[in-house]
């Protein structure tokens, strides 16, 4: 059979589209996503990426691979713990096929800054205040604080008459970053602070996988000398399964959202491909199990590599875990408001520990956790205060949304009880899970 350049192309496309089936009958308790499709560097994280896009929880997933060739279910519902509403599968389905969406469309006249640095009380506010000073909107922004370090991605627009982006004037660029360098480094920066027009969203790097790139490359992970004696890590682990030759990576910690991104993230950045996988909920508890290599199909080869894998996935699931009250703020987004309102928080004594900036249709929509100066508890007098002074409505104290338990299903489903080193019932089991056999026996 002779084939044309054309019908070539076709199937060389076909193979590299994952093919994506939802089926909303098979579990009571959750809808049923599988995909599947030619393996390809970092196609596992991608679905992930999609399905968290989607603000759904992930409640169960089961991954396998041949090494060429990958199959994945999950079990997923919406922020509400309920199992996916029939019109909206034809969507989910249309946005896991079509890959990772560009931003390209949404990035027109923004100038995307990346800022990483020692962290301290009343930080954010003096950033807001510069980029205030300088003549700079903010239309969205992230901001992680994790062991003494801080990483931000702030979305910044022109409020000067000119219209043109911040970017297009190189000079006006150099001395926005110069002055943010300068807050950034304060006075007992060690390490050094680092500002940077980011290039990364441009390329289709998720904003949230850039900001554990940056908490990475700052080593947030090294652990820092605190005296906290009550601080708990996450609960991770990594043993050598010589005769596979495999890592099996297991990690056991509270359920949140977004939390198997931040694993899979995490080892994908870190060169490790994961072959095979089991992902279980139990109440607010989460049990994840990975199967991995390095790129090269070889094996985790030290015991000083295993202590840095587990430093780093504890890490990843700490950076996002809520530290602090939550406030949430709403209205009509204004120039200064950001400088405003963190100024605020500082002179009564809060410090922001993590924060989401969104404005749409000129309403701001941020979202911050705040602690006291020492990173204890808030008082509740400087959260009156704060809120009398900035608006009741305005600003109001809300709870961290959590996956809600979801009901236990069928014993098929459920599909319980991963035996660490046991091949043949990992490998059958996700197959079983995955719909490509009948039996797990």
């Amino acid at each position: 059979m002779e084939w044309s350049l054309d019908e070539y192309e076709k199937l060389v496309i076909r193979m590299n589209t994952p093919r994506v089936v939802i089926d909303n009958a098979v579990c009571p308790a959750a809808t049923v996503v599988k995909v599947d499709s030619a393996r390809k560097d970092g196609v596992l994280l991608e679905a992930i990426q999609a399905l968290m896009d989607l603000n759904l929880s992930i409640r169960k997933a089961y991954m396998s691979s041949d090494g060429r060739w990958f199959m994945d279910a999950f079990h997923v519902t919406d922020r509400f713990g309920r199992k996916l509403d029939d019109r909206v599968i034809p969507y989910i389905e249309e946005c896991l096929g079509a890959g990772p969406a560009s931003r390209s469309d949404t990035m027109e006249g923004v100038t995307v800054l990346e800022l990483s640095g020692t962290d301290r009380p009343g930080l954010l506010s003096e950033i807001f205040a510069v980029l205030a000073d300088l003549q700079c909107g903010v239309s969205d922004a992230t901001v992680w604080t994790h062991n003494g370090r801080i990483a931000s991605l702030i979305f910044i627009t022109n409020e000067e008459d000119s219209g043109f982006p911040v970017a297009a004037d190189s000079r006006r660029l150099q001395r926005i970053e110069a002055r943010l360098r300068n807050v950034l480094k304060g006075e007992n920066d060690i390490r050094g602070a680092r500002t940077a027009v980011s290039s990364s969203l441009a390329l289709g790097i998720h904003p949230d996988r850039r900001l554990h790139q940056m908490m990475f490359e700052d080593r947030d992970y090294e652990r820092m000398p605190s005296g906290d004696e009550s601080w708990s890590p996450p609960s991770v682990s990594v043993q050598n399964w010589v005769e596979r030759g495999y890592s099996v990576v297991n990690v056991q910690c509270r359920d949140r959202p977004k939390l198997l991104f931040d694993v899979v993230c995490t080892l994908t950045d870190m060169e490790y491909v994961v072959f095979h996988g089991r992902i279980d909920t139990d109440g607010d508890r989460a049990h994840q199990e990975f199967y991995i290599r390095h790129k090269d199909g070889s094996p985790i080869s030290s015991g000083a590599e295993k202590q840095r894998v587990i430093q780093c996935l504890q890490a990843a699931i700490e950076r996002r875990a809520s530290s602090g009250l939550r406030l949430e703020l709403c209205t009509v987004d204004c120039r200064g408001l950001l400088a405003d309102v963190t100024r605020t928080f500082r002179e009564n004594g809060l410090s922001v520990t993590r924060a989401e900036v969104s404005t749409k249709a000129e309403m701001a929509n941020n979202v911050f956790y705040v602690t006291d100066a020492a990173g204890r508890p808030v008082d509740h007098k400087a959260i009156d205060a704060v809120r009398d002074r900035i608006g009741m409505r305005i600003l109001t104290v809300s709870e961290e949304p959590q996956p809600r338990p979801c009901q236990k299903g069928s014993d098929n489903e459920e599909a319980s009880g991963i035996g660490l080193f046991s091949w043949g019932s990992i490998v059958k089991r996700n197959l079983f899970n995955l719909g490509l056999i009948r039996s797990c026996s």
